[in-house]
């Protein structure tokens, strides 16, 4: 079989798998007017060939468990096959989801309702929170879900005059359509020179029509907002709320709280800081934490423990249900074993060993790679190919392709818009001093050959089933047809 072939234009006429016997129930009679006039055209294959063809296709993703994924900002990390082992229990796969909601069925999920109980309270612990909530299904829901509760808190004050969030330049761009699907305006904070936000400019918008601040810390530059607390104490004296985009949360994990910090509420990444899958569409899971004035206003049911017993309860206060039986729960069971693994102590090292290796890379690249702000970094660093690009005419995204070439996922390019040809490198804490000095070398290399042979990287890449596509056209047409 041609590895490039689909799986239909592989099929052959009367090639068989497994044949099932017919089924002893009676067949539905159709209206004629839904009837096929014939069979659907299937791929008829023999079950070897299945197996290897999509065997073979498995071979060509790039993944955290067969490649190096430096995408910054997004925490591609090792996934402990341990946790992955505790999800599969049958005890949790095999429990239906309207247990928890059927009365008489709590008593067969106790075990499940006690993670989600148990893990909403460590998520806030490590937040330094009140309460937390396991619905939202990813990131930007649990972004929605955060800004909803500020708006419930100040509607339930009568504080209905407050109409803005303010959002600062370098944000990851959901935090701007949360904040629209929650019915507020958004107004920009600038950046300054350091690359932080401009706090002069943050006194000078912060008003008491402002609802809250979402605040990525460290921020999408991958650096430390110094004056984050001054930044919560002016945002309180003026009534207004602070919300914490936990996406960079793996640089600070079991160092500092983000309710330390004066924040109110904010959202996890469990599939970014707390070792579960993360892409190719999910599963994702938004977990939510929350300080004491907005935990009245938190997604219901919640779970609460009642003696040695786990039951539901709603509060009147409730944005409402966010998402059905508790959100990704099985996500959320792969995080819980990885944080109960680690304990206080892991977690501490799992943000020392993500901003030393961050600072590694860029201690390596720094002399050849201009970096976009000056001093260290936290758990990612950012370059810039701009020189590169006005020299040689090697952008980013050739930069990009050439790393696949080399074995190397790419690492976020273009983003945040704030830096011109941007390159966000995220090492993570879990690659080995090798694998960072292999990646470095790739890049290294990459340098030279801008100089030396520019067209080579224009041609990039040159190794993958599929060579460069007209980016455009390829957005435009998802035609995969006429592929060599």
């Amino acid at each position: 079989m041609n590895e490039l072939k689909t799986v239909f234009e592989a099929s052959k006429a009367g090639h068989r798998a497994v044949m099932p016997e017919p089924l002893d129930v009676p067949e539905a009679e159709l209206p004629e007017a839904l009837r096929r006039e014939a069979p659907p055209p299937l791929p008829e294959l023999s079950e070897l060939d299945v197996v290897r063809h999509f065997t073979r296709l498995s071979r060509r993703n790039f993944g955290v468990d067969s490649h190096f994924y430096p995408l910054g900002s997004c925490t591609m990390k090792y996934n402990p096959k341990v946790a992955e082992a505790i999800s599969a229990l049958p005890g949790f796969t095999t429990l239906h989801p309207h247990t928890a909601s059927v009365a008489p069925y709590l008593g067969i999920c106790q075990g499940a309702l006690a993670v989600v109980h148990d893990m909403e309270r460590l998520l806030a612990d490590i937040a330094g929170m009140t309460a937390g909530c396991l619905q939202p299904m990813a990131g930007a829901h649990g972004e929605l879900a955060g800004v909803l509760l500020i708006a419930a808190y100040h509607r339930h004050r009568g504080d209905t005059e407050r109409d803005t969030i303010l959002i600062p330049d370098a944000a990851h761009g959901t935090n701007p359509a949360s904040a629209a699907m929650a019915g507020f305006k958004v107004r920009t904070l600038p950046s300054d020179k350091r690359g932080v936000v401009d706090f002069e400019a943050y006194a000078d918008l912060m008003n008491d029509q402002i609802a809250g601040v979402m605040l990525t810390c460290p921020n999408t530059h991958g650096l430390f907002e110094p004056k984050v607390a001054e930044m919560s104490a002016l945002a309180h004296e003026h009534g207004a709320l602070m919300y914490y985009d936990g996406a960079n949360l793996n640089a600070i994990v079991g160092q500092c709280r983000p309710g330390a910090l004066g924040f109110d509420v904010m959202h996890f990444n469990l599939h970014k800081t707390f070792g579960t899958p993360h892409g190719m569409g999910g599963p994702g899971s938004g977990a939510i934490a929350v300080g004491e004035r907005l935990a009245p206003y938190l997604p219901a049911p919640r779970v609460v423990k009642q003696g040695d017993r786990y039951g539901l309860v709603i509060s009147e206060q409730s944005i409402g249900q966010m998402a059905p039986f508790f959100g990704s729960f099985l996500v959320a069971l792969r995080a819980y074993a990885y944080i109960l693994a680690l304990g206080d102590a892991g977690m501490k090292r799992v943000s020392e060993g993500a901003v030393l290796t961050a600072n590694y890379v860029l201690a390596r690249l720094k002399e050849t790679w201009r970096p976009a702000y000056e001093g260290f970094c936290m758990h990612e660093c950012l370059l810039t190919a701009a020189d590169v690009t006005a020299a040689h005419g090697v952008r980013a995204v050739d930069i990009a392709k050439a790393l696949l070439d080399r074995g190397f996922h790419a690492p976020t390019v273009y983003f945040p818009l704030t830096v011109k040809e941007g390159l966000m490198i995220e090492p993570t804490e879990t690659e080995s001093r090798e694998t960072l000095d292999a990646f470095c070398d790739a890049l290294l290399e990459i340098a030279r050959l801008a100089e030396e042979d520019p067209d080579a990287l224009l041609r990039a890449p040159e190794t993958m089933p599929v060579g460069r596509l007209d980016q455009t056209e390829a957005a435009k047409t998802l035609n995969c047809a006429d592929l060599p």
